[in-house]
């Protein structure tokens, strides 16, 4: 069973001490998001994933690499 995406963010928060600033409000929103199909406002879940992950390159680690790919396989 695949965890609800604000975990996996209370997971990255927890891990990721200085969020790069252009990843940090696509991480806030996976704060209240629960599964890939949601929407957030205007935008798709799928989409605030996919922006985070483009923008979380500086991310790195063991940590990093298990997160991001929970993150791809939704």
């Amino acid at each position: 069973m695949k965890r609800p995406i604000y975990e996996i963010a209370a997971d990255i928060n927890l891990h990721w001490k200085n969020v790069n600033y252009a990843a940090k409000p696509y991480l806030d929103a996976m704060f209240s998001i629960t599964t890939i199909d949601e929407m957030y406002f205007a935008d798709t879940a799928r989409s605030i994933v996919l922006y985070f992950l483009g923008n979380a390159r500086s991310f790195r680690g063991e940590d990093a690499k298990r997160l991001k790919a929970e993150l791809k396989a939704l």
